[in-house]
């Protein structure tokens, strides 16, 4: 299970590893966001990142203390705010400074989704194949027939049909893989099916997941940090500009700097909702602006979208410990929170967004 003591062990085991190389170099510019005069992306091989003003921007700065105290006092160690690609407010607290590592837990999960859909362009897979295809029979205690029909995209939209009353939802043996519905028929936030695309990777690419990764995505934009695993789970580790630039990628819908990464089809699919049981989950991805959701730890439906006080376009990454990657389109914004529990104690969406999305509105708007 994601947990305060999970992020501290993690922590300590990615200090004694150097893992802060960086990948190719520039290529040539792209055209911008549609709303933007000029976009700016960070070079591959600099610690240096160009700025913009915040007082240039015309917002509200005089609720900037208001917004640090909040931030301060919900645990929050590492807080970043960009505009078309610039920083407008890089803050670190509660002793960590910008070099530091921090697991993103469930917010990484958008690091595979996006690895799956360029392993799916080079040919390795498809996300309509079976998982049985690269795992065997028998994956699962399921009933030969049930377990048949689970596809890769079933893990990716977190419709596997897997009974969720199982006591470890992060146990991927086979014996804690049970049936409880026809894949596509029930949505959970089940974490150990999710889990098991990175095995599914790793057998249907001939380098692997970790060299695939770090090649086609890490290098490609620049990133630091690395996966470790913690007991079934292995999470992405990183300081907070490793996570700016990838948000980076995403605003910029899979385009780093003049090269498409990712096709636009998969990309997407990946951020628009992904199967007819939560209109608020596309690949691995939460959306803002829908008219229902289902949340992590419930089987339930509810009304309205996702984040009330959130712009309606936001995408999410989300982890525990209210680790947050928000991408705005509509504003060529992305927004970077890590730290410690801002005293919600859930695993994804939490209460913590709408606090700090109110904190956000009155600087902003």
């Amino acid at each position: 299970m994601e947990s305060k003591q999970c992020m501290r062990s993690i922590t300590v085991i990615f200090v004694l590893i150097l893992c802060w190389s960086c990948g190719s170099t520039e290529t040539e510019s792209v055209d911008p966001p549609s709303n933007t005069i000029e976009f700016y992306y960070p070079p591959n091989n600099s610690n240096s990142w160009d700025h913009l003003d915040i007082n240039s921007l015309g917002w509200n700065t005089a609720t900037l203390n208001d917004l640090e105290t909040f931030l301060s006092n919900s645990g929050t160690e590492a807080f970043m705010i960009l505009k078309d690609g610039r920083i407008v407010m890089e803050t670190y607290y509660n002793g960590s400074t910008a070099n530091d590592p921090h697991p993103w837990f469930s917010a990484g999960k958008t690091l595979t989704a996006f690895t799956m859909g360029l392993a799916q362009q080079d040919g390795f897979l498809t996300i309509a194949d079976k998982v049985k295809d690269y795992l065997g029979s028998g994956w699962t205690t399921m009933p030969n027939g049930k377990e048949d029909l689970i596809s890769i995209k079933n893990l990716l939209t977190m419709t596997s049909g897997g009974d969720y009353r199982n006591v470890d939802l992060n146990c991927t043996d086979p014996s804690c893989l049970e049936y409880f519905a026809d894949a596509g028929n029930s949505w959970y936030y089940h974490n150990a099916f999710y889990t098991l695309l990175q095995p599914i990777l790793d057998a249907a690419i001939p380098q692997g997941f970790d060299s695939y990764f770090n090649q086609q995505l890490r290098s490609k934009i620049g990133m630091s940090g690395l996966w470790i695993r913690s007991g079934f789970n292995r999470f992405y580790v990183s300081n907070a500009r490793a996570m700016a630039r990838f948000g980076i990628l995403n605003l910029t819908r899979g385009n780093w700097n003049g090269e498409q990464l990712l096709d636009e089809s998969y990309f997407n699919e990946m951020t628009t909702t992904s199967q007819n049981l939560n209109q608020s989950y596309g690949y691995l991805w939460w959306l803002n602006g829908k008219s229902s959701k289902r949340l992590p730890g419930s089987p339930l439906e509810f009304q309205g979208q996702l984040i009330e006080q959130a712009p309606t376009d936001l995408i999410a990454g989300m982890g525990a410990n209210d680790q947050k990657l928000y991408v705005i389109p509509s504003e060529n914004l992305v927004i970077i929170r890590l730290g410690e529990d801002g005293r919600t104690s859930n695993l994804g969406p939490s209460t913590y967004d709408n606090q700090l999305w109110e904190k956000l509105n009155t600087l902003m708007y």
